[in-house]
């Protein structure tokens, strides 16, 4: 797992992810949507489609056109089976989603996770977006740090996956260049280690399940919405490699001990 170097650009840091996309036109209209940003060009940043739902989507005619002059970012995209795989080198990840979960993480607007990830050099950031009738499931909801909610028309808030993908490049854009066009300053106020991968963490929850199974905490054949809630619980903070290798070391002493008995 290659990790970008700390406090790089913005730009080289973001990746976007689109997640069963069904529409090859949509992939051109986000390559082109993001590029117009300073995105996903060669060198800088990710376009990533997991499992798209259409044929050959990176020669697709319909694609092609849309993209109209990102055609370079189109074809650099990269094609994965798994949200995992999509993740990888990742250590904050946001689903973009108009429908809130009730056990989703928390809620940011799309200009507070453009601050937060424009600040943080350390973290590797990835916007997920959804298939465009379905969206996002809620185990992918779940995983990730935040959900973003672009705040629309309440009576009509739905957005298209380029619009969608065009309001959240252009956030990233302003908070990575600043009002002025000069790059934002990260914040060094405080000691911050290595933010945890996705990945690690949802090793960690997977570890601490078979601990809390262990001492009978949780039944596995009933298992109802505490892994959900534990979910939430962490997805409020910003988990670092050393405090999931911690929680992973707690589970692992709890699994010893219940061997023993």
């Amino acid at each position: 797992m290659n990790l970008p170097q700390t406090n790089t650009s913005l730009f080289q840091r973001m990746r976007f992810v689109l997640v069963h996309t069904s529409r090859a036109g949509n992939i051109g209209s986000v390559a082109r949507a993001i590029k117009t940003m300073g995105f996903g060009a060669a060198g800088t940043g990710e376009l990533v489609l997991v499992a798209p739902r259409c044929d050959d989507p990176l020669n697709d005619p319909e694609a092609v056109a849309f993209a109209s002059g990102a055609e370079d970012v189109l074809k650099g995209a990269r094609i994965v089976d798994t949200i995992g795989q999509a993740l990888d080198g990742c250590n904050f990840a946001a689903a973009v989603s108009a429908r809130l979960r009730e056990f989703s993480p928390p809620v940011w607007t799309p200009r507070a996770f453009a601050g937060h990830v424009a600040a943080a050099g350390e973290l590797n950031p990835a916007l997920i977006l959804g298939n465009e009738r379905f969206g996002l499931p809620n185990q992918i909801v779940e995983q990730c740090n935040v959900l973003i909610n672009i705040p629309a028309n309440p009576a009509y808030s739905s957005l298209n996956l380029a619009q969608a993908a065009q309001v959240l490049a252009y956030e990233c854009r302003i908070a990575a260049l600043g009002e002025e066009g000069v790059p934002a300053v990260p914040s060094a106020i405080g000691f911050h280690g290595a933010a945890a991968g996705v990945t690690e963490i949802e090793g960690m929850y997977a570890h601490l399940q078979q601990a809390l199974v262990a001492i009978d905490f949780l039944d596995a054949d009933n298992p109802k919405k505490l892994m959900p809630r534990l979910k939430r619980l962490f997805s409020r903070t910003q988990l670092e490699t050393e405090e999931v290798n911690i929680l992973r070391g707690i589970a692992r002493q709890i699994l010893k001990h219940t061997k023993q008995k």
